[in-house]
């Protein structure tokens, strides 16, 4: 795998769907010697299960290890620490790890309760935790999912988990974009899967869990916010520690030079989308779904997400997306299904970011 490329897969099992990318990425090869310590970075913000929006599906970590296992691999810890105010222990427990990491015979690393020390981050003082720095190789787990400050956390912001609890004070109140992109400067993203299964669609803790039955890895972790920025209907100038971090070296924050490789087809992941109480139940006012992917009705709840209700209230008719609509006719029209409407975003699936423009632009 090149470190511009990203494959991203479709489906309803974790542990096979991410077996499969590190297959077709070499991630063996990536790896190399089979004595390097290994790590697992999983999203474990708070202590509450994956289905919520807010953590990294265990079934991601066990297809990892039972790939890392199979190809001789030895050396293999789980490591996280959640955010101030919740116990690693917790979310270990309730978030699956601790029965995976039994079943698995691997090591879980608390960083909450580790060590550290601080490093220059190209210009930045910022302490990380030694059990990070003990790494080899480091695989980042983060969830695409909507953030109450910084609009969007993936793998850049996920390596928050590798700093002690009083660095994570000290980064909300210099504003987290600037500390977020120095301590990328040195924090290992070797090989990075995102989960996009149901990512929350605005807050780090979960709540608002929007099925896109998706993951995909990368090598780049700047290149890889940067696409999932795009995914959501933001720009990358929308999310300022992205733009940093290249000017740091960190890598390249243009989605357009992306290569990305789909390994199957969005329908694959085909499941019927949720629809709970809230904001999202709100949102599927404006639609009208009949057999719809996941992945894409996903593009078109992040791109309506982002609406003003003046824009919202200026939608005439709703908006159609599925399966069901396909060789009929009709108004507004989203992905390859709808190709006969008399207007609407092709792709299979879309980007939010093209829905966004597109809904945008009507009269």
């Amino acid at each position: 795998m090149e470190k511009n490329e990203i494959f991203v897969i479709y489906g309803e099992n974790p542990a096979e769907m991410v077996y499969r990318l590190a297959e077709e990425a070499r991630l063996a090869d990536l790896i190399g010697g089979r004595g390097r310590r290994i790590g697992l970075k999983p999203n474990l913000v708070v202590a509450r299960q994956a289905d919520g929006g807010a953590t990294t599906h265990p079934e991601i970590a066990r297809g990892l290890i039972d790939y890392l296992q199979k190809h001789n691999f030895k050396n293999i810890v789980i490591l996280e620490g959640s955010w101030v105010g919740d116990r690693t222990a917790d979310a270990f427990s309730v978030c699956g790890y601790r029965q995976l990491a039994k079943e698995k015979s691997v090591d879980l690393i608390d960083t909450q309760r580790d060590t550290a020390r601080a490093y220059d981050c190209k210009g930045m003082k910022i302490e990380i935790c030694d059990s990070a720095r003990a790494v080899d190789f480091m695989i980042n787990l983060p969830v695409m999912k909507g953030h109450c400050q910084t609009l969007l956390t993936c793998a850049l912001k996920n390596n928050k988990g590798i700093i002690p609890d009083r660095e994570k004070r000290r980064f909300h109140s210099l504003g987290l974009t600037k500390p977020i992109a120095h301590l990328n400067t040195l924090a290992r993203n070797d090989f990075i899967v995102a989960d996009g299964i149901c990512g929350d669609l605005d807050f780090e803790e979960g709540g608002n869990p929007v099925y896109a039955g998706r993951l995909f890895a990368a090598r780049d972790p700047v290149l890889c916010d940067a696409w999932a920025a795009v995914q959501m209907g933001y720009t990358v100038g929308d999310i300022p520690y992205i733009g940093l971090a290249e000017k740091l070296g960190v890598g390249s924050a243009d989605p357009g030079k992306a290569a990305v490789r789909e390994l199957n087809s969005s329908a694959d992941g085909a499941k019927t989308p949720p629809r709970p109480s809230g904001k999202l139940r709100q949102l599927a006012g404006y639609i009208e779904e009949d057999g719809s992917c996941s992945a894409c009705y996903a593009a078109l709840i992040f791109a309506l997400s982002r609406m003003g209700e003046a824009e919202l209230r200026r939608l005439k008719s709703p908006v159609s997306i599925g399966q069901g609509f396909r060789d009929k006719q009709g108004g507004l029209g989203i992905g390859r299904c709808c190709s006969g409407f008399s207007s609407g975003v092709k792709g299979c699936p879309p980007s939010a970011s093209d829905i966004l423009a597109f809904l945008r632009s009507l009269p």
